[in-house]
C-alpha cells in the first residue's frame, strides 16, 4: 500500500491531468477488470498512458490488456492525494504603478529634449537642489545625491521586490527541463511536445512585470537626480572652480566634461562610482535580497 501511495503521489504531483488519467483507468478497471489503450484513448494521451505503465501501477495481463497492480490502494491514495497547484499571486500593476511608469517615460524624454530638460531640471528640480549646490562643492553634492538614491533603491527593493516569484518560476522551469529529459530518454516524443507546450504556457509575462515594478519606483527618483546632474554639467550650469580631482589610473582631472574612461566623462564616472558603492552598502546594511539565491 505504501508503495502504491508513493507512486500515485508522484504522478498526481505533476498536475491535475495525471489525476484525471488515473481516475479514468481506475473506472475502466472496475468495470472490465482489464484496461487497454483503446478503452481510455479518449480520456488520456499516449504519453500519460505510458507514464502509468512506467510507474508500475499498470501491469501487463499476459496479453489480455493491463490491470491495476493494486486497485484498492490506487483508489485510496487517489482520494487522499491533491494535484499540485501553483499559488496564485497578484502580479498586476495598480493605477499608481502605471502612472509612475508614465512619469518615468516622460523623464526619459527630457534627456533628448532641451526645452523639457530646462523645465524639469532647471525650473523644477533645481529649486530644491540649487541651494545645496550653492553651499557645497559640486562633487560633494553628487556624493550626497548618490547616498540618497542608494538608500531609496535599497528601501524599495526591500519592501517591493518579491524574490519568491522568480524563485518559484525558476524551480518550475527546472522541473520542466528534467521531465523533458526523462521523456526524451523514453523516446516519448508526444510527451516531450506536451511538456514543451506547458512550459511555454508557464512563461508568464506577469512574472517579469512584477519584478520590474520596483524598478519603476526606483527610477522615479534616480532619473530626476541624474537628469539634474546631466543638466548642470552638459548645459553649462556648473561653475568650474579650478580644483582638480585625482583619480586612480587617471591622475589629475580639472573639468567635469573631461573624458576619463574612453569617451565617458568625469561627471558620469563620479556619479556611478558613488551611486553603485552606496547602493551596495545600503543593501548590505539593510540585508536586502535582490535575487532568489540571495546574491
Amino acid at each position: 500500500m505504501a508503495k502504491t501511495e508513493r507512486r500515485v503521489e508522484d504522478l498526481v504531483g505533476d498536475g491535475e491531468e495525471m489525476a484525471d488519467a488515473l481516475s479514468a483507468v481506475l473506472t475502466v478497471a472496475d468495470e472490465k477488470g482489464t484496461v487497454s489503450w483503446g478503452d481510455v484513448s479518449d480520456d488520456l494521451s499516449s504519453g500519460e498512458w505510458g507514464r502509468l505503465i512506467e510507474s508500475g501501477l499498470l501491469v501487463d495481463a499476459d496479453g489480455d490488456g493491463f490491470v491495476l497492480d493494486d486497485p484498492e490502494g490506487v483508489r485510496e491514495a487517489l482520494s487522499e492525494a491533491e494535484p499540485a497547484e501553483s499559488e496564485e499571486k497578484d502580479l498586476s500593476w495598480s493605477r499608481r504603478d502605471k502612472l509612475a511608469g508614465l512619469g518615468v517615460l516622460l523623464l526619459f524624454l527630457a534627456y533628448s529634449q532641451q526645452g523639457l530638460r530646462d523645465v524639469i531640471a532647471g525650473d523644477g528640480i533645481n529649486l530644491v537642489l540649487g541651494p545645496l549646490n550653492a553651499t557645497l562643492p559640486f562633487h560633494v553634492v553628487v556624493l550626497i545625491l548618490a547616498l540618497a538614491t542608494g538608500l531609496w533603491t535599497a528601501v524599495l527593493q526591500d519592501n517591493m521586490m518579491d524574490t519568491s516569484i522568480m524563485s518559484d518560476y525558476q524551480e518550475t522551469q527546472q522541473e520542466f527541463k528534467e521531465k523533458i529529459e526523462e521523456a526524451k530518454e523514453r523516446d516519448d516524443d508526444e510527451r516531450v511536445k506536451e511538456l514543451r507546450q506547458e512550459q511555454m504556457e508557464e512563461m508568464d509575462l506577469g512574472v517579469f512585470k512584477a519584478q520590474f515594478r520596483p524598478m519603476v519606483w526606483i527610477m522615479l527618483l534616480t532619473i530626476p537626480v541624474f537628469l539634474w546632474i546631466y543638466w548642470m554639467v552638459l548645459d553649462g550650469h556648473v561653475i568650474e572652480t579650478g580644483t582638480a580631482m585625482v583619480l586612480p589610473l587617471v591622475g589629475e582631472v580639472s573639468t567635469w566634461q573631461t573624458a576619463v574612461v574612453g569617451p565617458i566623462q568625469l561627471w558620469l564616472v563620479w556619479y556611478f562610482v558613488c551611486s553603485l558603492s552606496f547602493s551596495q552598502i545600503m543593501r548590505k546594511a539593510l540585508n536586502v535580497q535582490v535575487s532568489p539565491t540571495g546574491t
